[in-house]
């Protein structure tokens, strides 16, 4: 099983990443900082600084139907954003 699970490409994570050299991605919730460096390492052939992991508890959600009403959640999930070496990037469109 992959930690990487897709980046993160949001208005949000797109300003970040512009000012302070940082790169957002989904990662299994399982995953540790040095695995989510090793991983970010190989793949995209950069040098990772520092990391920042945050996890998100997934959201209630409900909805009334002619049947009645129906209850859930969400799935639970994990961010980081990887620092990068002064001068690199990952560019996710290259390849689009």
């Amino acid at each position: 099983m992959s930690v990487l699970k897709k980046p993160l490409i949001t208005e949000k994570s797109t300003t970040v990443g512009e000012k302070l050299g940082k790169v957002g991605f989904l990662v299994d919730k399982d995953s540790t900082k040095p695995e989510i460096k090793k991983a970010v390492e190989d793949m995209y052939k950069v040098n990772v600084i520092d990391i920042s992991t945050m996890i998100y508890a997934g959201k209630a959600k409900s909805r009334m139907t002619k049947k009645g009403s129906f209850s859930g959640r969400k799935p639970s999930f994990k961010k980081a954003f990887v620092t990068l070496k002064e001068g690199q990037k990952i560019d996710f469109f290259q390849n689009v």
